[in-house]
C-alpha cells in the first residue's frame, strides 16, 4: 500500500474521554460516569464494610447534559470512570433558522457545530431573545464531555 491510500482528515492526541478512578476517591461536586452518561455528584453515602469486606459508595448524581437524576452503587475500593469535562466561553455571531449557532472565541476561532440548548426547557428561546437579532453581544458557556457539546449558561454583555 502506498501513502496515497491514506487520507487523514483530522488529528488529535488520542486522549481518552474518561479517566479510571477508585470509587472511594470521588467527592461531592465531582464527576462520575453512570450508565454511560457523564454526571455531577450531588451526594455520596458510604455503607460500612459488610460480610464480604467492602464498603459501598452510593452515588446520587445528575446528568450534566439532560439534568436527569441517576443513582449508582459501587464498592469503594473498586474502579469506576470519571469523564473529562471542559467548559469554554464563546460569543454568538449568528443564530440560524434551525437553531444552529455560529460562535467565536477570544482567539477568533469559529465553531459551527453547536445548536441552541433544549435542556433546561426554554433556555434556547431566552438566548435567542437576549441576542435580539444581533443587537446584543451574548456570551455562552459550552460544556463538553465524552464527545458531546452543549450550551449550559449564557450572559448578555453590555456594550
Amino acid at each position: 500500500m502506498s501513502d496515497a491510500d491514506y487520507a487523514i482528515e483530522t488529528t488529535d492526541a488520542g486522549a481518552s474521554s474518561t479517566i479510571p478512578c477508585e470509587a472511594g476517591q470521588i467527592k461531592k461536586g465531582g464527576y462520575i460516569m453512570i450508565k454511560g452518561k457523564p454526571c455531577k455528584v450531588l451526594s455520596i453515602s458510604v455503607s460500612k464494610t459488610g460480610k464480604h469486606g467492602h464498603a459501598k459508595c452510593n452515588f446520587l448524581a445528575v446528568d450534566i447534559f439532560t439534568g436527569k437524576k441517576l443513582e449508582d452503587m459501587v464498592p469503594s475500593t473498586h474502579g469506576t470512570t470519571v469523564p473529562v469535562v471542559n467548559k469554554s466561553d464563546w460569543e454568538i455571531i449568528d443564530i440560524g433558522e434551525d437553531d444552529e449557532l455560529t460562535l467565536m472565541d477570544e482567539g477568533g476561532n469559529q465553531k459551527v457545530d453547536v445548536n441552541l440548548p433544549t435542556v433546561p426547557e426554554g433556555m434556547g428561546e431566552k438566548i435567542r431573545e437576549a441576542w435580539n437579532g444581533g443587537e446584543n453581544s451574548v456570551m455562552v458557556t459550552v460544556q463538553s464531555a465524552v464527545g458531546i457539546e452543549q450550551i449550559v449558561a449564557y450572559k448578555t454583555e453590555n456594550n
